[in-house]
């Protein structure tokens, strides 16, 4: 089965309570997230938010709480700040791979302080056991192709950057879970854009063709 999500259908959204975004900031939502409430679109596998989110200079998200989750966040234009009571203070660019295990509770926050605008990917997912003690990965210029792993959720994540014309494989897993962050691309004779995602789950003989330069998030579970 392949569900494509359009990122058009997306809805804005709030700050990370879903509470309402200051100032500068826009949210768009995949899942009911907040005050959005839809019973049919709560979750795919273990992930329960992919949230793209656009940041002017100078606006964020002060600071806030989570726990049972592992929030891993891609950026696709910009400089985020990030800072958390693991003692993390980083600056995450493009190309890099943030992963913040929020266990039995942690706090952060994440602002643009950049003079030009942010836009990332902001994706979490339900540990299968979670940890006691919150944890902070930053992988810096993760490489095509490089598989990503978070045991916590059950999880892999793979970053492609087709050219134009290439294929790429998606992993024939029990479900994949994947967003485009740019470009065109064709599944299964369904055309994706930036936005859009795609929900599959027992189809372990798909590709993804570029129809122009892409990059795309696949997650893949069992």
């Amino acid at each position: 089965m392949i569900d494509v999500r359009r990122g058009s259908d997306r809805y804005e959204g709030g700050g990370p309570d879903g509470a309402g975004a200051g100032a500068g900031i826009t949210t768009r939502h995949a899942f009911s997230f907040g005050s959005h409430y839809d019973p049919d679109n709560l979750r795919f596998g273990p992930v329960l938010a992919c949230n793209e989110e656009s940041l002017a200079p100078g606006a964020g998200f002060d600071e806030h709480p989570h726990s049972h989750t592992e929030i891993v966040t891609w950026v696709a234009e910009g400089e985020l700040t990030h800072r958390d009571d693991t003692g993390a203070a980083t600056l995450v660019r493009p190309g890099d791979l943030q992963h913040l295990g929020a266990a039995s509770g942690t706090r952060h926050v994440e602002r643009n302080d950049a003079p030009g605008p942010l836009r990332f990917v902001q994706m979490w997912l339900e540990p299968l056991d979670p940890a006691e003690k919150p944890s902070y990965t930053l992988v810096r210029g993760i490489a095509d192709s490089t598989p990503y792993a978070v045991p916590a959720a059950g999880a892999v994540l793979h970053v492609r950057r087709p050219g134009a014309g290439e294929r790429v494989a998606v992993p024939a897993a029990g479900r994949v879970y994947l967003h485009v962050v740019r470009g065109d691309l064709r599944l299964d004779g369904q055309e994706l854009s930036a936005g859009d995602s795609a929900r599959i789950t027992g189809e372990p003989e798909l590709e993804l063709v570029a129809g122009s330069p892409a990059e795309v998030l696949v997650w893949e579970f069992p």
